[in-house]
C-alpha cells in the first residue's frame, strides 16, 4: 500500500487520536515520552489508525495530551526508529505501511541482559537500561534520517570532531582529565588503540612493562606486534615499579590498569602512581593507562586518573564504550599527549584510514544529552547488587573453601582458594560446574599463580548468578576434599 500516491495529496491528520494513556499497556511512573510512545504503539497495533494514515503534528498532539512538545517529538522519533511510523519531509509523520514483525507486544521490555552463548560469570557482558535503549534508537534514527555527505568520503583518521569533543567533556567531568578534542582518537576498542599507539611510539623488539598477573589479551597484542612484554609483579598497591626497573631498565613503555587492576582488583596507590610517572619521565618512556571500568565505582571516589595527574605528558589514556554502553558498538578511544598527535594520526591513516562514521553521531548524542550518564547511574546500582549477591553466595556456599574480597570498583571479582591449594583443584571445580569466567592462574605470566577464579557479574540475571555460584562453590568443596584425600598419608 502506498502511503502518499504521487498523484494525490496526503490524507489529513486526525485532529484527535484515540489514545489510551491509562491502560495496562502504559507503564506507571515512566517518562511522558515513554508513556506516549506506549499508547501510540497500542493504538497502531490495535488498528485504531490505519497504515499510511497521517499522525497529528507534534504541537497538536501536545495540546491534546497535555504533554510537552519535546515529549511528543521524542515519542515520534522512537516510533520511527522502531518501524511503527515513517516521516516524510514537508508532509509529516505517518503510520508505517507495514508494522514490524512481533509488534503484537510493542511494549515488552527489550533489555540486553546477557551475551548470546555466554554462561554466568563470563566477563565483558553488559546491561543497558531500557530507557537508554529508547534514546539510542531515537538518536540513531534521527542521524540516519539526516544522512549527510560526511559519510560519503574518507574522514579524519581520528574520527568525528563532534564525538571527540563529547568524549573530551566526559573525561574532564568523570576522570579529571583535561584535553583538547584534537588529542582524542576514536578506535574500535582498547586493543585496537594499543596496536595503533605502540606502532607509532616503538620499534621492533622494544620492551613493554606489563602487570603480572594481568590482562592476557593485552600481552598477546604487544607480543603479536613484535614487542617484548616484560612481566612486572603486582601487590596490594599495584605494579611494583622497582621490580620493573630491575627487570627491564630500558623499557620504552608500560601498560597498566591502575584504577582497578585486572584481575586482582587492587587500586594503584598514589605513591606508586607518582613513582611510575617519575620513571616514565626519566626513561623517556610512555605509560598506557587502560581505564577500562573506571565508571563503575561503588564505594567512595576514585583516585584521579594517571593521565589527569600527568596532564597527558607521558601518559596515553585508553577507554571504551564496550562496558558503559555495549560491545557491539565497537567504539573506543585514546587521549594522546600533544607531541604524539601527528605520529599516531599518521600511523592510524596507514593502518586502516579512519573509523566508521555511522554510529559516531548517535554516541555523541548519548553523551551530550545526559542519557549516557543516566544509564550509568541506573546500571551501576544493578551491578552493585549483583556483586553483593555473588560474593555473599560464594562465601556462604563454599563453607570456607573460597575467600571472596568484595571489589569497590569494576565488573568482576576474584574468588580464591588458600594459596597452598593445588591449581588443579580450581580447574577441576570450574570444569565440573560448567562455569564461565577465567581461572585466576591463567592471568599470570612469570609470578607464582594463585588458585581461584575471575568471575564477571555484570550483565547476568541475578537468579542465574546465584544458581551458578552455588554450583561452583559446591564443586569447589568437592574438588578440594578429593584432592585432600588423594594426598593423605596411607
Amino acid at each position: 500500500m502506498e502511503k502518499n500516491p504521487t498523484n494525490s495529496l496526503p490524507s489529513p491528520a486526525k485532529t484527535e487520536l484515540p489514545l489510551d494513556l491509562a491502560g495496562p499497556h502504559v507503564t506507571r511512573g515512566a517518562s511522558a515520552a515513554h508513556r506516549l510512545y506506549q499508547a501510540l504503539c497500542e493504538m497502531i497495533v490495535s488498528g485504531l489508525v490505519k497504515p499510511g494514515e497521517a499522525l497529528p503534528p507534534s504541537r497538536t498532539l501536545a495540546r491534546q495530551t497535555g504533554f510537552r512538545r519535546n515529549a511528543v517529538v521524542t515519542a515520534y522519533e522512537r516510533l520511527i526508529a522502531d518501524g511503527f511510523a515513517e516521516a516524510t519531509v514537508g508532509s509529516g509523520t505517518f503510520v508505517a505501511a507495514r508494522i514490524p514483525a512481533g509488534a503484537t507486544e510493542p511494549n515488552k521490555p527489550k533489555v540486553i541482559v546477557e551475551m548470546p552463548g555466554q554462561g554466568a560469570f563470563a566477563l565483558g557482558c553488559t546491561h543497558i537500561d531500557e530507557r537508554a535503549v529508547q534514546r539510542f534508537r531515537a538518536f540513531v534514527g534521527r542521524r540516519m534520517r539526516s544522512f549527510g555527505a560526511e559519510h560519503l568520503h574518507y574522514g579524519d583518521p581520528r574520527g568525528s570532531r563532534e564525538l571527540r569533543a563529547a568524549i573530551a567533556d566526559h573525561l574532564l567531568s568523570a576522570r579529571g582529565l583535561r584535553c583538547d578534542p584534537d588529542q582524542i582518537m576514536l578506535t574500535s576498542g582498547t586493543l585496537h588503540a594499543l596496536r595503533i599507539v605502540l606502532s607509532a611510539i616503538l620499534k621492533a623488539g622494544d620492551q613493554v612493562w606489563c602487570e603480572d598477573p594481568g590482562y592476557p589479551a593485552a600481552r598477546k597484542t604487544i607480543a603479536h606486534c613484535g614487542y617484548r612484554a616484560v612481566p612486572v609483579p603486582v601487590d596490594e598497591h599495584g605494579m611494583r615499579i622497582a621490580k620493573g626497573r630491575a627487570a627491564a631498565p630500558s623499557a620504552r613503555a608500560a601498560y597498566v590498569t591502575p584504577s582497578h587492576q585486572f584481575p586482582l582488583g587492587v587500586q594503584m596507590s598514589m605513591p606508586r602512581r607518582l613513582e611510575l610517572l617519575d620513571w616514565a619521565k626519566q626513561a623517556g618512556a610512555f605509560v598506557l593507562e587502560d581505564d577500562y571500568d573506571s565508571e563503575f565505582r561503588y564505594d567512595g571516589a576514585p583516585l584521579m586518573s594517571l593521565a589527569g595527574i600527568d596532564r597527558l605528558q607521558r601518559v596515553i589514556y585508553l577507554g571504551t564504550f564496550a562496558k558503559t554502553l555495549f560491545p557491539g558498538l565497537r567504539i573506543g578511544y585514546c587521549a594522546l599527549p600533544e607531541r604524539l598527535i601527528a605520529d599516531v594520526t599518521a600511523t592510524r591513516a596507514a593502518l586502516d584510514r579512519f573509523p566508521g562514521t555511522l554510529m559516531e553521531g548517535a554516541v555523541a548524542d548519548m553523551l551530550n544529552s545526559g542519557a549516557f550518564a543516566a544509564n550509568l547511574k541506573r546500571v551501576r546500582k544493578l551491578y552493585r547488587a549483583a556483586r553483593d549477591v555473588l560474593a555473599e553466595t560464594l562465601e556462604a556456599a563454599s563453607d570456607g573453601a573460597l575467600s571472596v574480597p568484595v571489589p569497590s570498583q569494576g565488573l568482576h571479582l576474584v574468588a580464591r582458594f588458600d594459596p597452598a591449594v593445588d591449581l588443579a583443584v580450581a580447574a577441576q571445580a570450574k570444569q565440573t560446574a560448567g562455569a564461565g569466567g577465567w581461572l585466576l592462574a591463567d592471568t599470570y605470566s612469570r609470578a607464582r599463580p594463585l588458585p581461584g577464579f575471575v568471575l564477571g557479574f555484570s550483565g547476568h540475571a541475578v537468579p542465574q548468578l546465584v544458581a551458578s555460584a552455588e554450583r561452583l562453590a559446591r564443586e569447589s568443596r568437592s574438588a578440594l576434599r578429593a584432592k585432600n584425600r588423594s594426598v593423605r598419608p596411607a
